[in-house]
């Protein structure tokens, strides 16, 4: 434990009559932080850079004002409040000129009326929103070769990844078959030491271990026996992003004595850097999460991965793109570093996203191709189809089926609701032995208390030669995912396929006049799961994937801006995982899991950017999302628009096409990423513009958060130079600009195409441009209203070059008469 958690605690135990109320407040100050300092302080010149570039932490210069900063920070509370009466946690220097502090909500009425306090709001949580993958999109083949091959993917990059710590023992990130590390002369990360082993967590290939905690302890939600005061994964959830990301390429995932392939990070020669700030229980706070961004990007990380998004916005905050958070992630793109965020798990429903400004990569979830499917063959001969990811029963033999609730020892035991089969010791072992047991799919399967892996170890240790989950009734937040196993297994989640199943059974068992069973003569076998099934209707978006319009404020008002911006794998991902993590009760002492949410989608974004950052050194974090939003697909497997998993009727799953809400610029293309023709850069000086155009934040918000001020300009939100284009209220018409920059190395004409909806009308100007290497060029599109439905249209805006490449830009707009 660190000197500041235990003189937190110290704190909490010593005041905790006086100070029961107090919480955690985030509190910015006048002052502009390290990044954007510009020398108004008399005795300190300026930090700031003209360009998007990463902060020289190591200059006197940017040592002298942090201090300075931080000096100030401690003096202003020193002067408000008595010794003891506050716990300051973390001083914000470089990205936030600010500070978290443990005060009652007195303290902070009394902090909020200083001279120079310009906001102070209650902290708020946080919560945690691979074998096939990389094959999937192409890397071994298409991506990794041009860059030296696997053992060279992501070499001299340094993703860092805020979530919940790392199992550093795992041999997904292991060093010990694989090529010696170069020095990183650019990175200067902390590695602290586990407690328990006194050794190091890092080892070359992880390059930064650091936890944050402060808020955590002062909130009084940290548990240091379960949340582990170090790095350490506690949950599993951050194991399984870094591996996705940059894990070590060919790593076999065995499990139950099967192999279900071998693993790899998208970018297997990428650095890892681990600044852990979410925990088992409660998610974690955001004062420990901009602590730990702000830490990150000092330390000089390429690439920031945050599987993480709030639980709720902040109360006091009147828009969504400027808060803590946000400014903080602002502040972080200035000093070059390029920001992944998962878009969140609130779809299929509109408006639900997490993951809201422009200068973040937000990303959505994606199913790839490989589904595992499994059977149960009945005696009377019908099939039924389930998952299950499991071996089968012995070929060509029959085995008895019983229920759970018919092999109870007495009927005593009922209140332990024997049928979902978590409890062996309820249930007769010689009638469960050698036959294959029937189980019922309960609500405690929804909320965690009961898991497949259970089932699937009562049955083995009843001597089961196998089990049926099946599902009668489909609770909402019910998700059936296929569950590795060690004996025959298969999940019925067809609520008709389990009602046969059912219907047979009754049939065929005999039953006394009390309706004890006297003879079981039902009759099955379970199919071989373990080997997935490749579809050609893939990708498609997760029913789980939230989805857009963004929104520009907590009163929802649309943002004239699209979200999400892109669509990677999030769906059933095997990747690492911390055997002592609890995040999925079905992998409790595992070494790999595969599960599913934007979490998952966020990293295989983030290794990709890391393989373009390799090759493109020198691209601002603006170029590099570009390069993957441009040249995204919006086809499947087949050549067919990509369609969207949707509820029809209540919790019956369809599919429908997908708009640019769902998936954004489409599903990531690692292969034409790196090669993308033309890109849309933007920068800090271009986000200030965007906020400052953006129709109801006050200017005084704007300067709070950034430390600038807005000049009238003729700039509309709807001209920041994204690669996509939204007008939430197109009134008659609207036109927008758009630059390009020619990377391609050598000159190129581009013929531009637009296509819309029929109640819009839209034109690019000029039709065609020729650009030489390393130029900008600027085109204009135009918006006009045909016809009012109220609802969004859809379009692009496609760029084809002479030299082969395609740019295409998704436009969306809602029209007005007036």
């Amino acid at each position: 434990m660190s000197s500041l958690e235990f003189r937190c605690l110290l704190v909490l135990l010593l005041g905790i009559l006086s100070y029961g109320k107090a919480e955690v407040y985030i509190v910015t100050v006048e002052g502009e932080p390290v990044v954007s300092y510009r020398g108004d302080v008399a005795g300190f010149e300026a930090t700031a850079t003209d360009s998007d570039e990463k902060i020289d932490v190591t200059s006197e210069l940017v040592t002298s004002y942090s201090r300075h900063l931080e000096n100030k920070h401690d003096m202003l509370l020193e002067s408000l409040f008595e010794e003891g009466s506050y716990t300051k946690l973390y001083s914000y220097k470089h990205l936030l000129n600010g500070f978290a502090v443990h005060i009652t909500p007195e303290q902070a009425e009394a902090l909020r009326r200083i001279p120079g306090v310009k906001s102070i709001e209650r902290d708020w949580k946080v919560k945690r929103l691979t074998t096939h993958t990389p094959e999937f999109l192409g890397l071994p083949m298409g991506v990794w070769p041009t860059g030296g091959g696997s053992d060279r993917a992501g070499e001299g990059i340094v993703i860092g990844l805020v979530d919940s710590g790392i199992y550093p023992h795992h041999p997904s990130f292991g060093t010990q078959n694989t090529a010696p590390y170069r020095p990183l002369p650019t990175y200067r990360g902390k590695c602290e030491i586990d407690p328990n082993t006194k050794k190091s967590f890092c080892n070359g290939k992880i390059v930064g271990a650091q936890h944050f905690a402060a808020a955590a302890i002062a909130a009084r939600a940290f548990n240091p026996t379960i949340d582990f005061p170090s790095p350490l994964d506690g949950d599993g959830h951050g194991s399984h992003t870094a591996a996705i990301a940059a894990g070590n390429n060919g790593v076999p995932v065995r499990m139950h004595g099967f192999e279900f392939g071998k693993a790899s990070g998208m970018a297997p020669r990428a650095r890892i850097a681990v600044y852990k700030a979410l925990y088992r229980l409660f998610g974690g706070f955001v004062a420990d999460v901009v602590a730990a961004i702000e830490q990150a990007v000092v330390d000089g990380v390429d690439i920031l991965n945050l599987s993480v998004g709030p639980n709720s916005p902040p109360a006091t905050t009147k828009t969504t793109f400027l808060n803590p958070f946000d400014a903080t992630l602002l502040s972080a793109v200035k000093a070059g570093v390029f920001v992944v965020q998962a878009g969140g798990n609130g779809g299929p429903f509109p408006k639900t996203l997490v993951s809201y400004s422009p200068w973040i990569a937000t990303i959505a979830a994606a199913i790839d191709d490989r589904r595992y499917k499994n059977h149960l063959f009945l005696g009377n001969g019908k099939i039924l189809a389930g998952i299950g990811m499991s071996p089968s029963t012995i070929s060509n033999r029959t085995f008895t089926l019983v229920a759970a609730n018919d092999v109870m020892l007495d009927s005593s035991v009922s209140k332990y609701s024997p049928s979902d089969c978590q409890r062996p010791e309820v249930l007769n072992k010689n009638l469960v032995e050698g036959n294959i047991l029937l189980c019922g799919y309960s609500f405690n399967f929804v909320v965690g208390t009961a898991s497949v892996q259970k089932v699937a170890e009562t049955a083995k240790s009843l001597g089961a030669i196998g089990f049926v989950l099946a599902v009668e009734n489909v609770s909402p937040g019910a998700k059936f995912d296929p569950v590795p196993v060690g004996i025959p297994g298969v999940i019925i989640t067809d609520v008709d396929k389990s009602m046969e199943l059912i219907d047979y059974y009754n049939k065929s068992t005999a039953r006394d006049w009390t309706g004890r069973v006297k003879s079981f003569k039902a009759l099955g076998s379970i199919g071989d799961g373990l080997k997935p099934i490749l579809h050609k209707s893939a990708p498609q978006v997760a029913i789980f994937s939230s989805r857009g319009p963004d929104i520009k404020d907590y009163s929802f008002q649309d943002a004239d801006l699209l979200k999400p911006d892109i669509l990677a794998p999030g769906s059933l991902i095997w990747a690492a995982w911390a055997p002592n993590g609890t995040d999925e009760v079905n992998y409790l002492g595992e070494h790999f899991a595969m599960v599913s949410g934007t979490s998952m989608a966020a990293p295989h974004v983030a290794g990709i950017a890391a393989l373009v950052k390799q090759k493109h050194p020198n691209w601002s974090p603006a170029a590099v999302k570009s390069a993957l939003m441009t040249t995204a697909t919006v086809l499947d497997r087949a050549e067919r628009p990509l369609q969207a998993q949707q509820y029809s009727g209540s919790e019956v799953i369809t599919l429908v096409t997908a708009t640019p809400f769902d998936y954004g610029s489409g599903h990531v293309s690692p292969r034409a990423a790196l090669d993308p023709g033309l890109i849309f850069d933007a920068g800090y000086a271009d986000y200030l513009k965007f906020l400052c155009s953006t129709p109801g934040i006050d200017s005084h918000e704007i300067a709070k958060y950034t430390n600038s001020h807005c000049n009238a300009t003729g700039f509309s939100s709807a001209d920041l130079n994204t690669p996509s284009i939204a007008i939430s209220h197109l009134v008659r018409t609207r036109t927008v600009t758009r630059t390009v920059t020619n990377v391609a190395g050598e000159e190129e004409t581009y013929v531009i195409r637009t296509k819309m909806a029929p109640e819009i009308a839209i034109e690019a100007t000029p039709p065609a441009m020729t650009l030489l290497p390393g130029a900008s060029r600027k085109f204009t599109v135009t918006l006009t209203v045909r016809s009012v439905t109220g609802s969004y249209s859809f379009g692009e805006v496609l760029m084809k070059g002479s030299r082969g490449h395609k740019v295409r830009i998704p436009v969306v707009a809602m029209g007005y008469y007036n």
